[in-house]
Formats: structure tokens, C-alpha cells, sequence
């Protein structure tokens, strides 16, 4: 029988305690994480290895997350249409104008867990019949 593919996740979030939350209810659905707690650190990464999808903050220090995805775009574009955005501030004219210009899928904190895999797996499907 055929092993599934691990999903290889990177995490882009500045809150530690949340940062653990999802990292441990990912690493508990197959999913493979790694994590960092700002843009730059992100951006280093992607430059040296790929991932199926990037969870990304929008709010973080260095690099706020719609810098990091035009920084990506430039580097790894085909790696935009992996991102899945993650904001508390519902209603930020700059961050929903982003989001719809380059078409992003928000979850918008505080989300379910089951809403993220949700999104998670639907993201991964398009990508996949790519």
C-alpha cells in the first residue's frame, strides 16, 4: 500500500502559544511544520526549501505577512497560490484590500481548528490539479 505524502507546512506566526496550538494539531493530522516567528526567518526558508503551503500571519515583526507573500511572489511564485493568510484585525481596509488584490484565502482569528484543515485540504486540491 502506497504511503500517504506528509503535508509540509510552513508557519508563519509570532504568538508562541498559538504558534504551539497549531503546530501540535497539525503535527497530530500528518502534517510536517515548521515554524517561525517573523517574515524574514520566513523568507530565508522558502529560499532554501519548498513547502505544500505556506500558513501565514499578517501581523508579525521584520516582515509583516503581505510584504513576505511580495517578496515570495518575486522569489518562489509558484508558491503564492499555497498561502492561506491568518489575521485578527477583521475589518483593516490595507489587509482586505491585499487579500482581495492578490486573491489570498483569509482565516480570520480566532478560527476553528477544524475550519483550518478544512482550508488546508480545499488549497491543497487545487494546487494538486495544477
Amino acid at each position: 500500500m502506497p504511503e500517504e505524502k506528509t503535508t509540509k507546512i510552513l508557519l508563519l506566526e509570532d504568538e508562541g502559544e498559538f504558534t504551539e496550538i497549531l503546530q501540535i494539531y497539525l503535527e497530530a493530522n500528518g502534517c510536517s511544520v515548521t515554524c517561525v516567528g517573523n517574515g524574514l526567518d520566513g523568507l530565508k526558508l522558502v529560499m532554501k526549501e519548498d513547502f505544500d503551503l505556506i500558513l501565514c500571519d499578517m501581523m508579525m515583526p521584520n516582515l509583516p505577512g503581505d510584504m513576505f507573500y511580495l517578496a515570495v511572489e518575486r522569489t518562489k511564485p509558484q508558491l503564492c497560490k499555497r498561502f492561506i493568510f491568518m489575521t485578527g484585525y477583521k475589518g483593516d481596509f490595507k489587509i482586505e484590500e491585499f487579500i482581495r488584490r492578490v486573491e489570498g484565502i483569509m482565516l480570520w482569528k480566532p478560527f476553528q481548528l477544524h475550519e483550518l484543515m478544512d482550508t488546508i485540504k480545499s488549497v491543497l486540491q487545487v494546487v494538486d490539479a495544477k
